[in-house]
């Protein structure tokens, strides 16, 4: 038999009224005191569905507002949900807000048995861990200052490190790794990946797809407040950048008007290496841009491609004139042309060729035509291409550097 699951959502959905105006307030107190339930509302989860098995690291991504937090704050039991089942077999450690519990005017010192207590620790649990947390916190004299007079990253430095004590089953954290210093980030990067070795199992939101790559397995992406994808982490934030990386660049901008009496692009296509229009490539393997252009002046032009991440990153790019190349003449005016990326290096993501057609002297640049596509698989490599490297055992300098 397989073990139950630690968390199990059904059907889980969140409805807040919508309160935005004076008359609003006033008709949904006045609808809630007489037990009325329709009010109008602002639908921020619906229709969730979920399990959370013992040892999973789940990250849970997606833009602002698309209901991450509210779910968070559901599972962590700050709120209740307006319909659906939740069910928590497991001790939660939820790292919402750090700091958001302490005491302005006592000391970290004395913060640190404030939130020790809260979350049910006793006195002599929360002594015995007080230099721990404070070894950890690295805040140095600050700690018996008043929190009043901490910087954000203090408090926040301070929150983990006493949530970091309680050695949850399950740790819900929103954002954490999003504040604080370097240094401080990669030592929460630490705690996390012993968490997660240990046994412990993680819900981590993030707008950092590296981090959720590198401590989660798998992924689930809200949309609108709805569950869009869940499965491998890499799939699934492969999938979020690419839609991320179109929606940033706004490719619903209207194509400006041509003038067919100058050099144009008449269509441009992606194919794979047996000639298939194709849209996905896996790494390395070879892909082809066709596209015709028409010059009505008879004269040879001078063709011009770039390869673009979807937000508009150049890649790379290169003249027909450079490489000696001349378009084949199809009739009517028409020039076609092909471009081989052969065994492609590019990373995962989603990018567009651009073609461009320019006057036989590369000056004026007439029209472009661009083609998007995706390049699949998993890779923790930087950048935008892989290039062939090796590792290899150094000599040091002769000198003793």
């Amino acid at each position: 038999m397989s073990a139950a699951p630690l968390i199990r959502l059904a059907g889980v959905g969140k409805d807040y009224p919508k309160i935005d105006t004076a008359a609003r307030r006033l008709r949904t107190l006045f609808t809630l005191a007489f037990g009325g339930r329709d009010l109008p509302h602002f639908r921020a989860l619906d229709g969730i569905d979920f399990s959370l098995l013992h040892g999973e690291s789940l990250g849970l991504i997606g833009v602002n507002g698309a209901g991450k937090s509210t779910l968070l704050k559901i599972l962590a039991g700050v709120v209740k949900p307006t319909r659906g089942t939740v069910e928590v077999n497991a001790r939660i450690s939820a790292l919402l807000e750090l700091g958001s519990g302490f005491h302005p005017e006592y000391t970290g010192r004395e913060n640190i048995f404030l939130s020790a207590a809260l979350m049910g620790l006793s006195r002599e649990e929360a002594e015995a861990r007080v230099e721990e947390i404070v070894a950890f916190a690295d805040i140095g004299e600050h700690i018996d200052q008043p929190i009043k007079h901490y910087s954000s990253g203090m408090v926040v430095r301070l929150g983990f490190a006493v949530a970091s004590t309680l050695d949850p089953e399950v740790l819900v954290t929103d954002e954490v790794l999003a504040v604080g210093d370097e240094s401080f980030q990669k030592k929460c990067i630490r705690w996390l990946e012993r968490f997660r070795e240990g046994g412990g199992t993680l819900l981590l939101v993030s707008h950092s797809m590296y981090h959720v790559q590198t401590l989660c397995r798998r992924a689930i992406w809200l949309h609108e407040g709805r569950i869009r994808q869940d499965g491998n982490a890499f799939d699934v934030t492969r999938e979020y950048l690419s839609w991320h990386e179109e929606r940033t660049r706004g490719e619903a901008a209207s194509e400006r008007a041509r003038d067919t009496s100058l050099p144009h692009l008449v269509d441009s296509w992606v194919e794979d290496a047996k000639g298939s229009p194709a849209a996905t490539f896996a790494m390395g393997e070879d892909i082809v841009m066709q596209g015709v252009a028409s010059v009505p002046d008879g004269r040879e032009p001078v063709l011009l491609f770039g390869i673009v991440r979807a937000d508009g990153t150049p890649v790379f790019g290169s003249h027909s004139n450079d490489a000696g190349f001349l378009a084949a003449d199809i009739g009517n005016g028409r020039r076609s042309f092909a471009v081989r990326l052969a065994a492609a290096s590019l990373l995962p993501g989603k990018y567009a060729f651009r073609a461009h057609v320019l006057d036989p002297e590369g000056l004026r640049l007439f029209d472009t035509r661009e083609t998007s596509f995706v390049v699949t698989g998993e890779s923790r490599d930087y950048g935008l291409v892989r290039l062939a490297h090796r590792w290899e055992a150094g000599r040091g300098r002769r000198d003793g550097g």
